[in-house]
């Protein structure tokens, strides 16, 4: 936690106490959602059709009490603790046709980078150095002009200038390939399997399997690393027990962090004309994860969801969220990774980007972890 915020610690704590306290209405509420909140709050799982009935509620002022429920669940297990990460991307190069995203290889349109050794240590030591994050995640296209050497070697080097826990998210690297990258200091790794629906994984991933990517997961945490992983919410032909699957996977895959976020429209990719999920929707998904797993789940507010809604952060952290990842990407490069348009946080500064972070963690009681001031 910043050193510098021990003289406002218990201020935070009792506002973040403050705030994540649940009282439901006396009158006017429905029996059947009081009493499934009732129950998660007790700490009792709930059945698939309880998750269902959640995950397909329509009122505000249901869906209001669904995130406090969660945000209760949050503050109960992991007080008022917020994961602060840094995302350096490093290559916008990709070998892989997913239909879905803007850096595949089927974009010709896109301008292309690759970041070479030098310039990845450099941004690295920079955030650690400069800005204080203490988890740096390093992420690209499965980009098949960097050598596993070459990776492993630039994680090293960073490891040896800087303390650092080094998150990677290369996509599929192989077997071999993640014991060498944890064997290199890699202790983190970011791959969502995106959808647990088989039959709508083999749409969105010519040529890729689901069973390939749960399996380099599952390797990756016997080898001992932590898993960040999760689900694209609002894909076509999804269902609403598609996503409660996917939390439940997510779960059994050993989920250090949830990253579930909105899918987001590229118009040069075969789902242009797929529209993305309403907000609500979003933050459905994230109070169920909380109440799936209330005790583990470090719960991610993405990027996607901040750049369909200016409000993503402030709303997510209150529907049981407490991780955010901020762009330390060197900001001539930032703008080229366009997995989906007018990305949120392209043009930020990160003193800027880190300042806004601090300042809303402030407003609601929450106090940065993996964060430090120089």
């Amino acid at each position: 936690t910043l050193a510098a915020w021990e003289e406002i610690f218990f201020e935070l704590q009792e506002m973040d106490l403050r705030l994540s306290q649940v009282k439901f209405p006396s009158k006017g509420i429905d029996k059947k959602l009081k009493n499934t909140l009732d129950k998660a709050l007790e700490g009792v799982a709930l059945k698939k059709d309880e998750l269902l009935h959640l995950l397909t509620l329509k009122e505000i002022s249901a869906i209001d009490m669904l995130s406090r429920a969660a945000n209760f669940l949050r503050q109960k297990y992991h007080q008022n603790s917020c994961c602060v990460h840094g995302i350096i991307e490093i290559s916008s190069y990709c070998s892989k046709h997913c239909t879905y995203c803007g850096i595949s290889t089927a974009n010709s349109s896109l301008q292309r980078y690759r970041m070479n050794t030098g310039e990845i240590i450099e941004a690295a030591v920079k955030a650690v150095k400069e800005y204080g994050f203490q988890a740096l995640v390093l992420q690209s296209g499965e980009d098949p002009s960097y050598r596993l050497d070459e990776l492993c070697n630039t994680i090293k080097k960073i490891k040896e200038k800087v303390p650092v826990l080094i998150c990677i998210s290369f996509g599929e690297v192989g077997l071999d390939g993640l014991k060498n990258l944890y064997d290199a200091g890699a202790r983190a790794i970011l791959l969502r399997f995106e959808t647990s629906n088989n039959k709508i994984y083999k749409k969105l991933h010519p040529g890729s399997s689901l069973d390939s990517r749960l399996e380099h997961i599952k390797k990756a945490r016997e080898l001992g690393y932590l898993i960040m992983t999760g689900s694209l919410i609002g894909l076509p032909e999804q269902t609403a027990e598609d996503i409660i699957n996917d939390i439940h996977l997510a779960k059994e895959l050993g989920a250090e962090m949830y990253s579930f976020g909105p899918f987001v429209p590229h118009p040069q990719t075969p789902l242009a004309k797929h529209q993305s999920p309403k907000e609500e929707e979003i933050l459905k998904t994230l109070a169920l994860i909380r109440l799936i797993d209330p005790e583990n789940a470090k719960i991610l507010v993405t990027t996607a969801f901040e750049t369909l809604s200016p409000s993503a952060r402030k709303k997510g952290l209150l529907a049981g969220a407490n991780t955010v990842m901020l762009n330390v990407t060197p900001t001539k490069y930032r703008k080229k990774y366009e997995i989906y348009p007018n990305r949120a946080h392209s043009y930020d500064e990160i003193s800027c980007q880190i300042e806004e972070t601090i300042e809303l963690l402030k407003s609601l009681g929450r106090a940065p972890t993996d964060l430090g001031v120089h």
